[in-house]
């Protein structure tokens, strides 16, 4: 038997993915765009986004690439996120907004099982960040003692 010929578990369960939801780069790149276009004219994101980011496109860039990551398995994101959004004055009515514009992009550039694909991978991940800036919050109001 040519073991060459059977693919990988991994390979093979993105094969599933990509037949079954059309997540493909082109779908990623055109997310991306359309949802960061949405935050930079968005009343309450754009002023925080706009402060945090001068460059763009090296920020898309990046996006696409943890998209990938997500959804294809590219291994291409390599960032760490938490540090990037605790330096920034937001809580849960940002994150709602955020993942409110993430919902509405996504019923707009993707296929309906890529969307629901994308919303429930983003609605873990801004779970995930706003707990880590609350905690981090915590632990930095409560002082060096706190992890005694």
């Amino acid at each position: 038997m040519d073991q060459t010929a059977d693919p990988s578990p991994q390979s093979a369960t993105i094969a599933e993915r990509v037949a079954k939801t059309g997540i493909d780069e082109a779908m990623i790149e055109s997310l991306v765009r359309t949802f960061y276009g949405k935050i930079r004219d968005d009343a309450l994101l754009g002023p925080v986004f706009g402060a945090a980011i001068t460059d763009w496109e090296p920020h898309l860039q990046k996006m696409m690439d943890f998209w990938s990551s997500v959804a294809l398995l590219t291994h291409r994101y390599d960032g760490r996120p938490l540090p990037a959004h605790v330096r920034f004055d937001i809580g849960p009515e940002h994150f709602g907004r955020w993942l409110e514009l993430f919902r509405e992009t996504t019923a707009e550039v993707c296929t309906p099982e890529a969307a629901a694909f994308f919303e429930d991978r983003a609605a873990n991940i801004g779970r995930s960040i706003q707990m880590g800036v609350d905690f981090f919050r915590k632990q930095t109001a409560a002082g060096p003692s706190a992890g005694a």
